[in-house]
């Protein structure tokens, strides 16, 4: 009866997707195209704006020609470089407060996820002033337009850039969560891969890594349209073929390119067709351990393929097909443990562990529920799974001593 109470919900909501005013970032793309971004903002008629960052980006000075530009526009800026990993309410109410004092009309995030979600946070609380963060939890409960919202990802991996969501971790409860709503999807993305550069070996990995989580979970999904599963494909292909390469060479612009544009396919995709089970537990990771999301995602994705059985072996044979790692002839199975097994093989290579360190057993049942609260009913999976099997497989993906 629970899962045909989680099909319903899912089957309503994916009616009223079709009315609901999506959008696309406009994008200014390409290999120093963050130069042509305070332009755009002059254009909109903006003089002030809030950055939201981290020290790491401040520190390494990839923000610096931005900076030099808005002073050269004429816009004049305030930074809030205080986000964390898993971006927490204290840094989004910090943040709200730099927003105000300077009288910003407009916010840039800039770095990877967690400036991405920290500044849509920002953009939330300044839409509803009246509301705290964790009124605004779940689906729906901003409805009202944020300020103009430009992102520069960093980083190729979390499509942050793309979506309509904010991850927030509670700072009290270390519960993690999500903010969905359409208003929250940035109104420009710059996707400069010069930015991506400097991005450690590892960083490179999990963060491609958790692009290609975000493909594969939407297109095996109950929600996709004839768009998604194309923007999926597209990124999944990129992916395959690229990664290694940006990963072992950083400095190969083209790979860099391709990686960024495969992390802004997927969250487009599964901005509308939703992620799975793999980000639920991801995210108690997250928030109990602070485990980065890239390396969660790496790690439980091919577990969670694997225990998904017989229900994913179509969607995951396409994927093998499109991707060359499918032989002639073999069946739909056997294709889909082929691309299971080619995601193993890739976090091998690429040095990302097979197991998490540091999972406690007395946490699991935490996680266990927390996993099917932010995944059951909404998420439109493959299989409904139950608290024993969330259970089964963060006990596959804890590390032994």
């Amino acid at each position: 009866m629970y899962a045909l109470y989680c099909r319903i919900y899912q089957a309503i909501l994916r009616a009223v997707s079709y009315v609901l005013p999506w959008r696309q970032p406009e994008l200014i793309d390409g290999e120093n195209s963050l130069d042509r971004l305070p332009k755009r903002i002059q254009e909109q008629g903006i003089s002030s704006v809030l950055i939201v960052t981290d020290k790491g980006i401040l520190s390494v000075g990839l923000i610096d020609s931005l900076l030099q530009g808005l002073k050269e526009a004429g816009i004049r800026y305030a930074v809030y470089d205080k986000t964390v990993p898993n971006p927490t309410v204290d840094n989004i109410m910090e943040a709200t407060g730099v927003y105000r004092q300077n009288k910003c009309e407009a916010i840039i995030a800039f770095g990877g996820g967690s400036p991405m979600d920290c500044g849509k946070g920002v953009g939330a609380q300044i839409a509803r002033p009246n509301k705290t963060i964790s009124q605004m939890r779940g689906l729906l409960k901003v409805r009202k337009r944020i300020p103009p919202f430009f992102a520069v990802p960093t980083t190729a991996g979390t499509g942050s850039e793309a979506t309509l969501a904010a991850v927030i971790t509670d700072s009290k409860t270390h519960e993690k969560y999500a903010i969905n709503d359409v208003s929250l999807i940035p109104y420009f993305a710059v996707l400069d891969p010069t930015l991506t550069r400097k991005l450690p070996p590892h960083l490179t990995a999990t963060t491609g890594m958790d692009a290609l989580t975000h493909a594969v979970e939407a297109y095996i999904g109950k929600s996709n349209t004839n768009k998604t599963k194309s923007l999926s494909e597209k990124a999944v292909k990129l992916i395959f073929d690229n990664i290694y390469t940006a990963y072992s060479d950083g400095d190969n612009l083209q790979a860099r390119d391709n990686m960024q544009k495969a992390s802004y396919y997927a969250g487009v995709a599964f901005t509308r067709a939703y992620v799975g089970y793999v980000h639920a537990i991801a995210h108690t990771l997250g928030g109990l351990y602070g485990v980065p999301h890239g390396l969660a995602n790496a790690v439980i994705l091919p577990y969670m393929l694997t225990y998904y059985g017989k229900s994913v072996y179509t969607p995951l044979a396409r994927l093998a097909e499109r991707t060359g790692i499918a032989a002639a002839g073999d069946t739909a199975e056997q294709k889909a443990r082929a691309f299971i097994q080619a995601i193993e093989d890739l976090n091998r290579n690429m040095d990302i562990p097979a197991a998490i360190d540091g999972i406690r057993e007395s946490d699991i049942p935490i996680m266990t529920q927390r996993a099917c609260r932010e995944a059951n009913p909404l998420y439109p999976v493959p299989r409904i799974l139950s608290e024993r099997d969330i259970h089964a497989v963060i006990d596959m993906i804890k590390a032994r001593p």
